[in-house]
Formats: C-alpha cells, structure tokens, sequence
C-alpha cells in the first residue's frame, strides 16, 4: 500500500469525525464534532486558498491518504500563528527561591505562572494517526511532511514553532493535572472542559482562571507527578520532536500539564535541510530513502520515496513516488533524508 499526505478538504469531513472518535480525548485539534470539524475545514480551505505569502492567522490541515483505496487514515494541522482569536495561554514551570538569615534556611518553590510568552509563534498539532495504520512509518510521514510545507511556504510562519503533547489521561478519561488545578475553579471534568474548549474557544479559561501562581507544593501528588509529563502514546512524538530540535523549557498545557516543545523555526532539522530540486528522472531503481513534496497550498503532497541529486540542483526519484505526487520530469520537488 502507497500513502501521501495531501491538503484536506471538505470533503474529507465524515473521515476525520470517524479518526476524531477514536482519539480518547485530550485532542483539542480533533474533536469528535462536526460542527467544530467543519469549521476546521473551513478555515482550511481559506488558508490554501489565500495567495499572498505573508504571515496571517492560517490553520492548515493536512489528511494521510491511501492512494490506491482513497481512505483517510491520519491527520495533522499546522498553525501559522497562534493566539490571535483568543490568547494562547500556558502554564510556566519556574522556581522562586526564598532565604532567612534568622533560620539560616534557604527554600526553593515549584511555581506554575499563568502566561501568553509563546503567542505569535507558529503551531504544529493535531497528529492523529488511524490505530489501524501505526506502524510502517506512517507517523514520522505524517510529522515530517508538515515542516516540509513549512520550508516550502516559509514566509507564512513565524520564528518561532511550538509543539503541545497531550499530558496523561487516567483510565477514566480524566486528567489528574486539571483535577489539581484548573478543575478545582470551573466546577468541570476535564472531558467537558476539553470538549468546551475545542468547540468554542479558551475565552472562558481568560474569565475563569487564577492569575496569581500556583505552587507545586500545594497540588496533591497526583497533580504534581505528571507536570510537563507526556501521555505515553504521546513519547515516541516527543523523542521525534527532540531529534528535529525541539526543547521542553518549562511550558505546559493548562489542561493536561502535558509539555509544550518549542524550537527556532529555521533550526528544526526537517526545515533546515529541506531543499528544492527540478526532476530529471522518474524511474530510480536505488538511491537515498527521503521524504518528497510537491506542490503549493491547496496543491501540497507529500510521500517517502528514494532520491538521487545530480551536479546542477536537479534530483532523480522513483517511479512510485513520481506516481503518488503525481509530478514528471521538469517538475520541482522539495525533499529531506528520511
């Protein structure tokens, strides 16, 4: 089976409900409603429809396809720049340290803050892989491919880019960390407050929530154990994460208390090594395993395949590759080892 990631549509609605159902919760990018979805891709379909290369308030959603049955079985999203229809608001994780002369003593204090630091940087999220589908490679396609298309529509994304992995989930879909904290002031679960917010914004979390710090020492040991801690489905992401640069610097999320990964949007590796290069042959029998792009906004694809480069910024690729971005000779790809 051949898979390419390709820009979603409206069209693809009751696919991404059908994945949406199967998250668990705690995927504020993927909510199980279909009002929300269509929205979603609405606002989609605006983004890859608008020309200008400038950065904006863009949301991009990407599908995983299998190109010989049609089906959709994964997701992501990319954000060009966060917290512009609502405030993007994380928790900081910082220490204050304290000192008396009288008991010789000096104390140090976990405190969680309250912020807007990241507001403006641009987002990768919404990575839902089918679980029918995680093996073969299919989430390092679905993760990559989105800093392909950042390299390849850079004017649209800040300097900045951040990650948010989804904090521990109990067995009964709760979470410990807004059972500490945030669920102590809104007289919500964390299922109802999850789904609230996916579906009508976080406004209510700028109306509701303490502004003064919170300290670590005072949250029960549930709370406290799984602060910037990602929920174990979410691991393997955040290892992929680290190898392309990202760094967990004491954010994280306001729900879940699951870290939020930030990085220089030019230092992540997929952006920094991505590089463009018109075809010349699409019938390679062996050469390097790479990840493959083409295309413009609305017109992206992306799909592993093999490569070889030629001595003037020309590039070789396979024949099933060719066939599922549908390119020939004289076409440019962008492409990045895989």
């Amino acid at each position: 089976m051949t898979f390419r990631l390709r820009a979603a549509h409206i069209d693809d609605l009751d696919h991404l409900y059908e994945m949406a159902k199967l998250t668990g919760g705690g995927f504020t990018n993927l909510p199980a409603d279909k009002a929300a979805l269509t929205r979603k891709l609405e606002r989609a379909d605006q983004a890859f429809s608008r020309t200008d290369h400038e950065l904006g308030d863009d949301q991009f959603t990407l599908v995983l396809e299998n190109t010989e049955t049609g089906q959709v079985r994964g997701t992501c999203q990319i954000f060009s720049q966060v917290g512009q229809q609502w405030p993007f608001y994380s928790y900081r994780l910082n220490t204050l340290t304290q000192h008396s002369q009288e008991l010789d003593r000096t104390v140090r204090a976990e405190l969680l803050s309250l912020v807007t630091d990241l507001e403006g940087s641009s987002e990768v999220g919404g990575l839902f892989l089918h679980p029918g589908e995680r093996a073969g490679g299919h989430g390092l396609l679905l993760a990559r491919s989105r800093y392909l298309f950042i390299a390849m529509h850079r004017a649209r994304f800040a300097d900045r880019i951040l990650a948010e992995l989804r904090g521990v989930i109990d067995d009964r879909g709760g979470s410990p960390f807004w059972d500490g904290v945030a669920g102590r002031f809104f007289g919500m679960t964390f299922q109802e407050a999850d789904y609230f917010n996916a579906t009508n914004g976080n406004q209510f979390i700028a109306d509701l929530m303490p502004k003064h710090p919170v300290y670590v020492e005072m949250l029960s040991d549930e709370a406290r154990k799984v602060i910037g801690v990602p929920h174990p489905s979410g691991r393997a992401a955040m290892r992929m994460l680290e190898n392309e640069g990202f760094a967990a610097e004491g954010y994280v999320d306001i729900f879940d208390g699951g870290p939020t990964m930030t990085a220089r949007t030019d230092n992540v590796k997929s952006i920094r090594e991505a590089k463009p290069a018109r075809v010349t042959a699409t019938d390679l029998d062996i050469g390097e395993r790479a990840l493959v792009a083409t295309g413009e906004l609305g017109g992206f694809k992306s799909a592993y395949g093999m490569r070889e480069f030629g001595d003037d910024e020309t590039v070789a690729i396979d024949e099933i590759c060719a066939k599922s971005l549908e390119v020939g000779v004289g076409d440019i790809v962008w492409s990045v080892a895989r």
